[in-house]
């Protein structure tokens, strides 16, 4: 059974391989915010050396290393499982000898392991060439960044699975996936580091999920978090991938006993 799992994570590869050209376009697209949001960070700089603790150095590579992750952990899994049950496809997966919820997980993290060898990867480096990000020199501080890429793939699909699950109740879920789109983009830091919101709105993402998907890596990777602590980061990161799963078993508990298909 387990290679089982392994095969989702390999066909969803090889499915997101026959449209890698949009995935080209997307380097393009992505180079292009980045340039947006550099130019306009300088341009706030201005002659400041430092801002909230980010010199220009910094917050040039965070841009970069924050929307190159968003790259490789975006994924459209809400979607699909708000897709499956509205069109009655889900009854199907039911009654196959493998859970659905692991399935597609597994299938998040083929996509992710494809976007990070065919755009994360090529990306960083073209942005590298444009901008003047500046890498981490010590290995190690590589080998925990990669290791929290992965948490957030998976604290990010998990909130994406919740969202899904949500069509069992309200059946047009579109409106809540779009909002929680941009509640990701804007809480997680890839649109305005956490370091820059108000005290009291801080307080309150400490306890939300959101910064283990962008900020916590990117801090790490930019030396914002210093080496001794990252481990310490990682673990906050393993803590959420573990409360998630609390409500989504409960939701996909509650969600079965209300499963109608219609027609056949």
């Amino acid at each position: 059974m387990k290679s089982a799992y392994v095969d989702f994570i390999r066909i969803r590869f090889l499915t997101m391989l026959a449209y890698r050209v949009n995935y080209y376009s997307g380097i393009v697209i992505y180079a292009i915010n980045i340039g947006a949001y550099y130019f306009l960070w300088k341009a706030i700089f201005g002659s400041a050396e430092t801002l909230q603790g980010f010199t220009l150095a910094q917050m040039t590579t965070y841009i970069a290393v924050s929307w190159m992750a968003r790259a490789f952990y975006f994924n459209n899994l809400d979607r699909e499982i708000a897709n499956d049950i509205r069109d009655g496809s889900i009854a199907m997966q039911l009654i196959r000898p493998y859970s659905y919820l692991l399935v597609k997980m597994m299938q998040g993290l083929g996509e992710g392991l494809f976007r990070l060898i065919l755009f994360m990867g090529p990306g960083l480096v073209i942005v590298c060439l444009l901008f003047p990000v500046k890498l981490p020199k010590d290995p190690v501080v590589w080998v925990i960044y990669f290791i929290m890429l992965l948490f957030s793939l998976f604290i990010n699909s998990q909130l994406n699975i919740l969202t899904g699950l949500a069509a069992f109740f309200v059946e047009n879920n579109e409106g809540m996936m779009r909002m929680k789109r941009v509640l990701v983009d804007l809480f997680s830091g890839v649109l305005i580091p956490i370091a820059f919101f108000p005290g009291w709105l801080k307080g309150i993402m400490e306890w939300l999920p959101f910064q283990a998907i962008t900020y916590l890596p990117s801090a790490v990777f930019t030396g914002r978090t210093p080496l001794d602590q990252a481990w310490g980061v990682l673990g906050l990161q393993v803590l959420w991938f573990v409360i998630l799963l609390v409500p989504i078993l409960f939701t996909w508990r509650a969600a079965r006993k209300r499963l109608f298909v219609q027609g056949g």
